[in-house]
């Protein structure tokens, strides 16, 4: 079990976000979705459904979009985040984006870096678009772990001052 985010307002929402055209197109079962909303929920997150969509940067632009507009504190996306030429998710979140939040990616990528070196290979992205966070993580389940115990020490803190908190 996860231990709760330090900080996290009791109020505090997320959205998860698979981008799979295997998984949209109902080809393949999406674990990596309901694995990382199950863990945001540990975190002290209220979690709405999982949406899938395609590995389309469209799509996805409309997705996080959507749930920025819907007022989510967080959203996490799952997927497309390699170098194949579908993998458009850092793509799509630069276009919703209003500031980056260089250091999370960076840490997500140094993360177990040592026990998995394809880590280094993520081009995940993470920012702000008005007063929601959005994070890339990559598609599997051992990445979204590891997504998580990066996120957990400061994802409380990152929501309290998005929403206006005091340093």
């Amino acid at each position: 079990m996860t231990a709760r985010s330090e900080g996290l307002p009791a109020d505090a929402r997320a959205a998860v976000i698979t981008c799979s055209d295997r998984s949209h197109a109902d080809l393949r079962h999406d674990e990596s979705g309901p694995l990382l909303a199950t863990l945001l929920a540990e975190l002290g997150f209220d979690v709405g459904p999982v949406m899938v969509v395609a590995d389309d940067e469209r799509a996805i632009a409309n997705a996080l979009q959507s749930a920025v507009d819907g007022g989510v504190d967080l959203v996490a996306t799952t997927g497309g985040t390699g170098f194949a030429p579908r993998d458009v998710t850092p793509e799509a979140t630069r276009q919703v984006i209003e500031r980056e939040a260089p250091g999370l990616g960076e840490a997500l990528r140094l993360h177990n870096r040592d026990r998995v070196p394809t880590t280094i290979l993520s081009r995940a992205v993470a920012g702000v678009a008005a007063s929601t966070l959005i994070v890339n993580l990559p598609g599997s389940t051992g990445a979204v772990r590891d997504g998580i115990a990066v996120l957990r020490p400061v994802v409380g803190h990152a929501v309290a001052q998005l929403r206006g908190a005091d340093h």
